[in-house]
C-alpha cells in the first residue's frame, strides 16, 4: 500500500465539498479557486478542477457568468446556485458526523 496513494484519495474525496464550501463565499475564478485551495494545502490543477467545475454545473450545484477582462479572453466566475446552496448544507452535516466519527475511531491511547 503506497501512503501517498491514499493520501492522494483522501484529498479527493473532500474536493468537492472544499469547493463548493470556497463558492459558498462568493463568486471565483477558476484560478482563484486553486490559490485558496493551494493556501490551504490542497493542491489541485487546472486539468482536475474544469472537468469538476463542469460537472456541478450540469449537475445543477453551479451557475457561471462571463465576464469581460481587460488582460485577455473573457473570465467565466462560478457561483452556487440555490440547490447548489441546499447541497452545500446536507455535506456540511455529513461532514459533520463523519468527522466526528473519524475522530472517535482514530484516538490513539497513550
Amino acid at each position: 500500500m503506497n501512503v501517498e496513494n491514499a493520501k492522494a484519495q483522501m484529498r479527493k474525496g473532500v474536493l468537492e465539498y472544499c469547493i463548493l464550501s470556497l463558492l459558498a463565499q462568493g463568486e471565483l475564478y477558476p484560478s482563484d479557486i486553486i490559490a485558496r485551495l493551494k493556501d490551504a494545502r490542497l493542491i489541485v490543477v487546472e486539468g482536475t478542477l474544469y472537468p469538476l467545475l463542469t460537472r456541478l454545473k450540469e449537475s445543477g450545484l453551479l451557475t457561471y457568468r462571463w465576464e469581460e477582462s481587460r488582460s485577455g479572453p473573457p473570465r467565466k466566475y462560478y457561483k452556487l446556485t440555490p440547490v447548489g446552496q441546499k447541497f452545500l448544507k446536507e455535506l456540511d452535516a455529513t461532514w459533520e458526523e463523519l468527522s466526528n466519527a473519524v475522530k472517535r475511531t482514530t484516538r490513539h491511547n497513550p
